[in-house]
């Protein structure tokens, strides 16, 4: 194998896994370290930067990043990352001071932001304090979307949503909600010199089976109902509910609606239960609030009497594999079941919906009527149109949203200076030594041997009773505390200088997952067989150093590193250092600035 390339950005950035699934990039562990520090306001900066909604995000993110953890690599349960990040939020000073200021004078640019969620209020963040005039239209009365719109107040109440979002307010862009905008071709015949469109997947799927539309009263789009809740438009639904549907925004549904009378609430899904798509966590909080979900079955009809839904009824089907390996659902062949109910909630998916994007101004659409989009740039095929969020490629959730307002702001930057809107900018790197003295570091390098922490939530009965009081009550300090120590640090990176190794093996002697092997070259499959311990994740590069005085090569398996350090502790040459890489990614102000 070739030596390791460790200057590549890329490289150390893969084996900080947590950071790597982030969309937006987030220095995990930087931030997790400054919690344990009890240094919140610096660790909810280091959070801002990147991800805009430090307090959103810490209740409701998706998070990619917890499945990507290391720590599931040698026990159960990640770190609690999602809500290590509510952490700093609960218990940050005042940041006013540390935010960008709004521009002292114009730059001369006009920017039209369609749509006021997270992906546009990202391109505001972005854009505002380097001087462009940013107009931002939404048909509500507040910013923030989806944000303010689908997700329920127990989940997030808007005091953080408020705060948040007038961070960016206050940067200065121009406000101009309650403006519905019909006619993108009219938006275009204005003064503006770029415009961004993050309008979201504003349309819920619905079910065209018999009796959809005699019973029309009692069955509701999920998103729709979920906003008007929301927006205090619906304050009651009837005592038996059935939620069609397995993603996040059913379990949104079926939550709210114990809370709004709902008695015998149930979801009802056509998949299994681990094929479902809501988070587990989204399951195992709706179960939790004696919410049942019932599997592998289709409905058929919605069944009525005198013009009120009565129920649903369900064919039985299971999942059967045929030759091919595919996966499919076919009918058991039992008799149909029937569900009564009062209300059915549908939440089969969301779809966009373009009908204000006229067909004649140079935007190509593809054949499921979304706008062709270039996935480097954001760019649309009229060159001074981009999208982001679920506007661009469908749904997705509020992180992805943010790293697409990241990098269609820097398009945009780069449209409006006349350059190449696909030269992406590189990443801010740093790859510093830790040692403090000849054996010390100066970071904690003890590997925590704690579980991981549940969060405290609110008694049911109580939480139960209302509709807009938060349900999980997050770590206090010293929970927190005890979870940040949970985090591998895998940022700080085993570097390796070949002229200091005199080949005595003491790092291999000491390292707890032998993950350190000294041995003769060869092609990359057979040496993952014959290291210490066969390096099995190929997903998780080698890192192989220059041939030593011996011939032989040191290899070091990434994937089951702890980063504790021993090894640098032990070497008695200094071969080995502990150094803390530090991957930031670059926005269109940090263009600016260099």
């Amino acid at each position: 194998m070739e030596p390791t390339d460790i200057e590549a950005p890329d490289y150390f950035h893969k084996v900080v896994d947590c950071q790597w699934a982030c969309p937006a990039h987030t220095p995990v562990p930087e931030y997790i370290r400054l919690i344990a520090e009890g240094r919140y306001t610096d660790a909810y900066m280091v959070n801002w930067k990147s991800n805009v909604f430090p307090g959103i995000l810490g209740r409701t993110c998706d998070r990619p990043c917890e499945p990507a953890c290391r720590r599931v690599r040698v026990e159960d349960e990640p770190v609690a990352i999602c809500r290590l990040k509510r952490v700093a939020a609960d218990n940050k000073d005042d940041v006013t001071d540390r935010l960008p200021k709004p521009a002292a004078k114009s730059n001369g640019r006009r920017v039209a932001c369609i749509g006021a969620g997270p992906a546009t209020l990202t391109v505001a963040r972005d854009l505002a304090p380097m001087g462009y005039e940013v107009v931002i239209y939404d048909a509500d009365a507040k910013a923030g979307g989806m944000i303010r719109s689908q997700i329920p107040r127990f989940r997030l109440p808007e005091s953080v949503i408020d705060e948040e979002v007038g961070y960016i307010t206050g940067l200065g862009p121009v406000m101009r909600l309650g403006e519905r905008v019909d006619s993108l071709k009219a938006i275009l015949q204005e003064d503006y010199d770029a415009i961004f469109v993050g309008t979201g997947a504003p349309r819920g799927r619905d079910l065209d089976i018999p009796g959809r539309r005699e019973a029309a009263a009692n069955i509701h789009i999920g998103i729709d109902w979920l906003s008007s809740v929301s927006f205090g438009h619906v304050e009651k639904i009837g005592k038996r509910v059935i939620v069609l549907g397995g993603g996040n925004t059913a379990m949104d549904c079926c939550r709210t609606s114990r809370r709004l009378g709902g008695e015998e609430v149930k979801v009802i899904v056509r998949s299994g239960f681990a094929e479902m798509k809501a988070s587990p966590w989204e399951k195992e909080d709706a179960m939790h609030e004696d919410i049942p979900i019932l599997n592998f079955l289709v409905p058929k009809a919605f069944t009525h009497q005198a013009g009120r839904l009565t129920g649903v009824n369900f064919e039985k089907v299971e999942a059967v594999v045929d030759d091919q390996g595919r996966r499919r659902l076919v009918p058991t062949g039992e008799a149909d079941i029937h569900h009564a109910c009062d209300d059915v909630l549908l939440a089969v998916g969301q779809e966009n919906a373009f009908p204000w994007i006229e067909r004649d101004i140079g935007i190509d659409f593809d054949e499921w009527n979304m706008p062709k989009v270039s996935e480097v740039s954001f760019a649309s095929t009229n060159p001074k149109v981009f999208f982001g969020g679920d506007a661009a490629f469908g749904p997705k959730n509020i992180i992805w949203a943010v790293a697409h307002g990241h990098d269609a702001a820097i398009s945009i930057h780069k449209f409006c200076q006349g350059e190449d809107v696909t030269a992406r900018p590189d990443p801010g790197v740093t790859l510093v030594s830790q040692k403090m003295g000849i054996h010390e570091w100066s970071y904690d390098n003890d590997v925590s041997n704690a579980v991981r922490n549940r969060v405290p939530l609110r008694d049911k009965r109580e939480a139960l009773g209302n509709v807009k009081l938060e349900v999980e009550l997050g770590f206090d300090e010293k929970v927190g505390y005890d979870e940040a120590r949970r985090c591998l640090n895998c940022d700080m990176e085993t570097v390796f200088a070949e002229p200091l190794c005199i080949e005595c093996d003491a790092c291999v002697d000491i390292c707890p997952m032998d993950c350190i092997t000294f041995t003769e070259n060869g092609p990359e499959a057979e040496l993952r067989e014959r290291l210490s311990a066969p390096a099995l994740n190929l997903t998780q590069d080698l890192y192989v150093s220059l041939p030593l005085k011996t011939s032989r090569i040191m290899v070091k398996d990434e994937d089951v590193c702890l980063h504790c350090g021993l090894c640098a502790e032990r070497c008695p040459t200094g071969a080995w250092d502990m150094r803390k890489f530090l991957l930031e990614m670059t926005t269109a102000e940090g263009l600016c600035s260099r």
